[in-house]
């Protein structure tokens, strides 16, 4: 049975070939190929679905047409067979046991992170997702070096996403409150899409990144370089995109999720504090309340659900915000 199977498997390479190769994993070479131990596992179920399909659709035409009323106008009592009940029983328990084996070893292999991967926090939030690297770098990418396992650690800050990378046939939930963990290996260049599998709101189908495999000589220069920069003032446009600010705020007065950057500043807003309306002025100190405290005062016709960014935007990050929001008119 397992030598038939064992052939079966090796079908996966003329389906699933073109999308995803055997790594060449050079000093990492015990490092499981995630994506082709799924391929077979997916490959194992549809074979094993396609035979039951042929063998039960044969026996219902055969049985169809051999006992078909013309010929058999008085029923017969058929006398039951012991070992074809227990044929019946015991084969496609087999099989379910075989694929629960096949299914068991590829979860262990991806709950297993090998050593020496590099850490990477991964932060979800409606509607973007953020990096972080080990000497405190953030990125909208994920960039990793090629040939070198890399360790996600996921959280949330609002609602349930779920990191979905296809290409690698890889997926993990994004928990509020909570540290999930997945880990990816490329042995190539190349661009792998993100994106969320978990519907989280109106804005779900634009939650999408990108993983970026570099040479690690690429990917060392890339990091050095960055971290040099890490501790200079950052502009305005690349802390709105790092938070995500601009996933639900236009600049040109559309609306989008939330109300428009565009003309905030000094604008009356009618707002719902502990249940009452109150018009309250954008002025600096609402604005600050606002970003820090967004459920605090709810403007109204527009939904909850803006996530806090108390701790994680800096004091002068805020400050370079509101003089932005000043200027947009």
């Amino acid at each position: 049975m397992f030598l038939i199977i064992n052939k079966l498997l090796e079908l996966s390479d003329l389906f699933f070939i073109p999308f995803c190769h055997a790594p060449n994993k050079g000093s990492y070479s015990t490092v499981p190929d995630l994506a082709g131990k799924v391929n077979e596992a997916s490959v194992l179920v549809l074979v094993i679905s396609i035979v039951l399909l042929a063998v039960v659709t044969f026996f219902m035409i055969y049985f169809a047409v051999k006992y078909r009323a013309s010929k058999n106008p008085v029923s017969k009592k058929v006398k039951e067979s012991l070992w074809l009940e227990i044929t019946w029983t015991v084969i496609p328990t087999i099989l379910v046991f075989i694929i629960f084996y096949v299914g068991w070893e590829n979860f262990i292999s991806m709950r297993r992170t090998p050593d020496n991967s590099m850490p990477v926090k991964v932060v979800a939030r409606m509607w973007s997702w953020s990096f972080e690297y080990e000497n405190g770098l953030k990125s909208d990418l994920l960039r990793v070096p090629v040939g070198r396992p890399v360790k996600l650690s996921i959280t949330s800050t609002d609602v349930i996403h779920s990191l979905f990378i296809p290409e690698l046939r890889l997926k993990e939930d994004a928990v509020p409150g909570m540290v999930t963990s997945m880990w990816l290996f490329s042995d190539r260049q190349g661009e792998y899409d993100i994106l969320c599998a978990e519907y989280c709101g109106q804005r779900h189908s634009y939650m999408m990144s990108k993983v970026i495999a570099m040479e690690p000589d690429e990917f060392s220069a890339w990091y050095e370089s960055s971290d040099k920069k890490a501790d200079a003032p950052a502009d305005v446009a690349s802390i709105l995109d790092d938070h995500g600010c601009l996933d639900c705020h236009s600049t040109d007065g559309s609306v989008i999720v939330g109300p428009t950057f565009k003309g905030i500043y000094g604008r009356k807003t009618i707002v719902i504090s502990n249940g009452k309306e109150q018009e309250l002025v954008a002025d600096d100190v609402y604005l600050k309340r606002a970003i820090l405290y967004p459920d605090k005062d709810i403007v109204k016709d527009y939904p909850e659900g803006m996530p806090s960014f108390e701790g994680e935007i800096s004091e002068e990050e805020l400050k370079l915000i509101i003089e932005y929001l000043k200027g947009l008119k």
